[in-house]
């Protein structure tokens, strides 16, 4: 018995040290990932975002909330560049999961300095971009979207309680609010 365990133990490193379980896996000239972009376009880091601004843009957001008569169903979370908490706003008819959701579009927003709804549509892509979830911390639903201004990033807003196009509209809000 032990000597078909040795000769079962030496065929399977065998098999895995074969040229072919190392061989490189060509490149898909299918695969958009493949392709090397000629420059880096990133919206730089400001000073982050100030608690009166915070506030001036969850406000507009929370208005939009009313004005649209969506019930005050909406949670609306401001975080700096780093992703931290400054402000939030909790409809009183808020689902108890938007609470963590709005903060984690926020975060992401600012983290990855992009709304999320680019990562929504990238995974829409197809398999190419099905990585996406393996980063840390991404949220693949609209409704994060960075606040710029002077053309720098200061920090993200993110709204969760509706679809995700509600979600996306009340952001926008909240981002036009601040300039």
């Amino acid at each position: 018995m032990r000597r078909l365990t040795m000769m079962a133990g030496a065929l399977g490193v065998a098999l895995l040290t074969g040229t072919g379980a190392l061989a490189q896996v060509p490149p898909d000239p299918a695969n958009p990932n493949e392709a090397i972009p000629d420059a880096v376009n990133v919206i730089p880091y400001g000073e982050p975002i100030k608690l009166a601004d915070a506030k001036k843009a969850a406000e507009a957001a929370a208005a939009d909330v009313a004005k649209r008569n969506w019930n005050d169903a909406f949670c609306i979370a401001v975080v700096n560049p780093a992703g931290d908490l400054v402000y939030f706003i909790k409809g009183d008819n808020c689902q108890n999961a938007s609470v963590t959701i709005s903060q984690h579009k926020a975060r992401t927003s600012a983290r990855y300095r992009r709304p999320t709804v680019v990562f929504e549509r990238l995974l829409g892509k197809g398999p190419f971009f099905s990585y996406l979830p393996t980063l840390d911390d991404v949220i693949a639903s609209r409704g994060g979207n960075p606040l710029v201004v002077g053309g720098k990033l200061i920090g993200a807003i993110g709204v969760s309680g509706g679809t995700g196009s509600q979600d996306d509209a009340v952001s926008l809000a909240g981002v036009a609010g601040l300039k």
